[in-house]
């Protein structure tokens, strides 16, 4: 059994006033907040050339949305269509713009079950959020629900899913401005 971070970071950021995987440090703080996967995967669409060198110091997996502007529910296709392709059982799912979810939440998240049919999220005081993990066996469902800006809201929300309280670790909020 394997677990892929899977990183979105594919968006224009146009409430930011640019694309969030350019924000001073932010790509690489995820890419470490994934440090305990086994392997982790990047999305990445607008401004992805310019995100690329950012990476070159990191073993990582790039996949470029190809209709990145269409939103998060593009991104987490590309995404997970291309794990589909591989051999883990479960992915994390973390988003580019929350600053203060470390490898320590990540940790937390990952002493779930590892296993295909593993769904859970980290919560905030008792409140969703990111990141998710999905097992293997939840890809296609959330694929097919992931459209516009939503990514698995729609999927997760029809689902039993875990809650794990990450509140004492950090806030999860996302940073748009």
């Amino acid at each position: 059994m394997t677990t892929t971070g899977l990183l979105l970071a594919a968006g224009a950021g146009r409430r930011m006033g640019r694309p969030k995987a350019l924000v001073e440090g932010w790509l690489v703080r995820a890419v470490e907040s994934l440090a305990d996967c086994d392997q982790v995967v990047i999305v990445l669409g607008a401004a992805a050339d310019e995100a690329r060198p950012l990476l070159d110091a990191h073993d990582v997996t790039i996949v470029v949305a190809p209709d990145w502007e269409e939103g998060m529910g593009a991104s987490l296709r590309a995404g997970l269509m291309h794990l589909q392709h591989g051999d883990a059982s479960r992915c994390v799912v973390t988003l580019v713009d929350l600053p203060d979810v470390t490898a320590h939440v990540v940790r937390r998240l990952l002493e779930c079950p590892d296993n295909e049919d593993v769904l859970a999220r980290a919560t905030y005081d008792g409140h969703p959020g990111h990141p998710v993990l999905l097992g293997r066996s939840h890809w296609p469902g959330v694929i097919t629900s992931a459209v516009g800006d939503q990514g698995a809201r729609t999927y997760l929300s029809a689902h039993e899913v875990a809650g794990v309280e990450c509140g004492d670790l950090a806030t999860g909020v996302d940073v748009d401005s």
